[in-house]
């Protein structure tokens, strides 16, 4: 867990973060969840593959998420789960300059997203992670957002 970092490291890692990182969340289309859709939350570390071993180093610091290869070369440093993407994003948040906006977005997200009891808790959680499409500005990212 991160929580042993130096506010340098912490430092680091936000600045990583807001410069080779990415934040979105996803309304994934998914019958099996009870309103139909999987709310699906990320933060994501990209670099080279060909600066692994130390793309390794930085991820270790973390210890929160996973590492995978694209098939374009470009490595991802992937932190999904629900505990360990709250715990990293609140470490961070206070070190983060270009990506602070997105950073208590997803917090709030991931915070009411534990407090959905019915449809409209949901549709008011949808509404919050549709305000990423101002934030983010990514082509790619607006494919995937989607109304319940």
């Amino acid at each position: 867990m991160p929580y042993y970092l130096s506010p340098t490291q912490k430092a680091y890692l936000a600045g990583f973060l807001d410069g080779d990182g990415s934040i979105y969340v996803r309304l994934k289309p998914n019958p099996t969840y009870k309103y139909g859709f999987q709310v699906a939350t990320y933060a994501v570390l990209f670099q080279s593959a060909k600066n692994k071993d130390n793309f390794k180093k930085i991820c270790n610091l973390i210890k929160l998420g996973y590492i995978r290869k694209r098939k374009d070369g470009i490595l991802e440093y992937i932190i999904n789960r629900k505990d360990s993407l709250h715990l990293f994003l609140k470490i961070i948040k206070p070190y983060s300059i270009l990506k602070k906006k997105q950073i208590e977005l997803m917090i709030k997200i991931l915070d009411k997203k534990e407090m959905v009891k019915n449809k409209r808790d949901f549709k008011n959680l949808v509404k919050i992670i549709k305000r990423f499409k101002d934030l983010n500005y990514s082509k790619r990212y607006m494919r995937h957002i989607s109304t319940p």
